[in-house]
């Protein structure tokens, strides 16, 4: 299950890194640059979506995929948001915040299937919420422009990556909770 449609959209995420970054080392304008890197950002990211739909159509869903799946939205989304530390379009707090939660967030639910217990920290609507403002922040931010003449990415992108941070943060303390009784229980025994 490492070649099928669906995981091949998977690792498109994670060769997907460094073409985004490589864009901004390119011999282009800064406006093209940040146009190409937003629309990969956007079309590489879209792929999270269509490789679980895909799975489930073609019958195609696998361990591997399962694993692979979050991995390569969280190495986008890290990549991405060291760009944009680098570029000074993203606080280095708000970085470290959504950073920081994604290893930790990773490590608990690796303890909890360690112990049987991985369906209390399943992921829930917060976790989703802040996936989505998070893939919208991004690519606002990449862009750093007016879209369309009318709506300023920069702005928009800096309130929405910190609406993410604080969703990111609220998500942590929500998983924590429901793994705090599992984690009371097996340190009592």
């Amino acid at each position: 299950m490492f070649f099928t449609i669906p995981t091949l959209m998977t690792w498109t995420r994670i060769v997907a890194i460094p073409l985004i970054v490589g864009v901004f080392y390119a011999p282009l304008a800064p406006e093209t640059r940040n146009l190409v890197a937003a629309l990969m950002f956007i079309v590489f990211a879209a792929t999270d979506w269509l490789d679980g739909f895909l799975a489930r159509k073609l019958n195609q869903t696998s361990s591997f995929g399962a694993f692979l799946d979050p991995v390569a939205d969280k190495f986008l989304v890290c990549a991405s948001l060291l760009v944009l530390v680098h570029l000074q379009r993203a606080d280095v707090f708000v970085a470290l915040i959504i950073i920081g939660r994604e290893i930790a967030i990773s490590a608990l639910r690796e303890w909890m299937a360690q112990i049987g217990a991985s369906k209390s920290v399943a992921v829930h609507m917060i976790g989703k919420v802040k996936t989505t403002v998070q893939m919208v922040a991004i690519p606002f931010l990449l862009f750093d422009g007016r879209l369309l003449g009318v709506l300023d990415t920069r702005l928009w992108g800096q309130v929405l990556i910190w609406g993410a941070a604080v969703l990111t943060v609220w998500s942590m303390v929500y998983y924590l909770q429901k793994a705090i009784p599992e984690i009371r229980r097996r340190v009592k025994h």
